[in-house]
C-alpha cells in the first residue's frame, strides 16, 4: 500500500504536445485538486503544506506567467527541501519527429513561435525545458503512449490508497516499426500462417473471427497458445506479489495487422475470463485510422 504523507505536491512539466494537459487530468481523477498555468509567483503560496487538504498537482510550463527556467529551477529546489510536503516532479518527455506529427495533425500554433514553424518552437522549448527536465524523479516518454496508456504511467506513480490488482495491457505490432516502448514481455507471431496471402482476408484484420479462425486453423497454433496462457498465468501473479501494478505483453508479426492481433485479442479473452484486469492496444491500426 502506498501511504499518502501529510502534505503531496507533483509538478507537472514538459513540451507542449508531449501530454502534461492528459497527465494533470490523470492525477485529477486520483484525487489530486490540480491548478494549471498558475502564475510562478503564486507556487510557493498555495503549496503550503499548511492549508493543503488533499494532494496537489500543479502544472508548470513556457506558458506560465513569469515563467523562468531559473525561477522554476529554484522553486524545485526550495519546494524539495520542505521537510513536511513530499514533492515530485513529473517530466513529459517526447521526440521530436512525434511532436511535429500532432502539431501538423491538430494545426496548432506552437506557443514559443506563433509566428514560426512547430520545429522552431519544439526546439526552442526543449532547450528552455532541459535543467527541468534534469531535476525530475519522474520520466515519462509519451512518443509511443495513447492518452489511455499515459494515464496508466501516472496511475502507476502517483496513486495512493488501497493496492489495486495488477493491470495487464496487451500490445499487437509490426516488427518493421520497431519495438513498441514499456512492454515487459515480447512474443514473436511471425511463424504462423499468414492470413495476409489469402486474398478475402488481406482487407480484414486479426480483430475479425474470420482472421481469428485462419491463425487458429495452423497446426502449431493451439499447443502455443496454451503454452503462452500458462506462462503469462504463471507470470502475472509472480510479478504482482513482487509489487508492480502494470504488466505489458507485446504479440509481433511482420505488418501487426493479422497475426499479432489476432492472438492479441484472443489472450485477452483468455485472461479476461480468469478475472484480470486487461487493457489492449494495437499500435498499427491505431496509425491506419489517424
Amino acid at each position: 500500500m502506498q501511504v499518502l504523507p501529510q502534505a503531496r505536491l507533483v509538478l507537472v512539466s514538459g513540451p507542449s504536445g508531449a501530454g502534461r494537459s492528459t497527465a494533470i487530468h490523470g492525477l485529477e481523477d486520483l484525487g489530486y485538486e490540480v491548478i494549471d498555468n498558475l502564475p510562478l509567483s503564486l507556487v510557493r503560496n498555495v503549496a503550503d503544506p499548511k492549508i493543503m487538504q488533499k494532494p496537489l498537482a500543479i502544472g508548470l510550463d513556457s506558458r506560465n506567467r513569469d515563467f523562468s527556467t531559473k525561477g522554476v529551477v529554484d522553486l524545485i529546489n526550495e519546494l524539495s527541501r520542505q521537510s513536511d510536503m513530499i514533492t515530485d516532479v513529473l517530466f513529459l518527455t517526447c521526440e521530436l519527429k512525434v511532436l511535429l506529427l500532432r502539431f501538423s495533425e491538430t494545426r496548432r500554433r506552437h506557443p514559443l513561435a506563433p509566428a514560426e514553424t512547430p520545429r522552431i518552437g519544439i526546439e526552442r522549448e526543449f532547450d528552455l525545458l532541459a535543467p527541468i527536465q534534469a531535476l525530475a524523479n519522474v520520466l515519462i516518454d509519451t512518443s509511443d503512449l495513447s492518452p489511455h496508456d499515459l494515464k496508466s504511467e501516472v496511475e502507476h506513480w502517483f496513486s495512493f490508497g488501497e493496492k489495486q490488482k495488477l493491470a495487464v495491457s496487451i500490445h499487437s505490432f509490426s516488427y518493421k516499426r520497431g519495438l513498441p516502448r514499456g512492454v515487459d514481455t515480447l512474443i514473436d507471431c511471425r511463424f504462423l500462417k499468414n492470413p495476409y496471402w489469402e486474398p478475402e482476408l488481406r482487407s480484414e484484420n486479426g480483430t475479425s473471427s474470420a482472421v481469428q479462425q485462419f491463425v487458429k486453423q495452423d497446426e502449431r497454433f493451439d499447443q502455443f497458445f496454451v503454452k503462452i496462457v500458462d506462462l503469462i498465468k504463471y507470470l502475472l501473479p509472480a510479478h504482482e506479489a513482487e509489487g508492480k501494478s502494470h504488466f505489458a505483453i507485446g504479440f509481433g508479426c511482420t505488418g501487426g495487422q493479422h497475426r499479432s492481433v489476432a492472438v492479441a485479442e484472443l489472450l485477452r479473452e483468455a485472461l479476461a475470463q480468469s478475472a484480470w484486469q486487461v487493457s489492449i492496444r494495437h499500435r498499427e491500426l491505431e496509425a491506419m485510422n489517424f
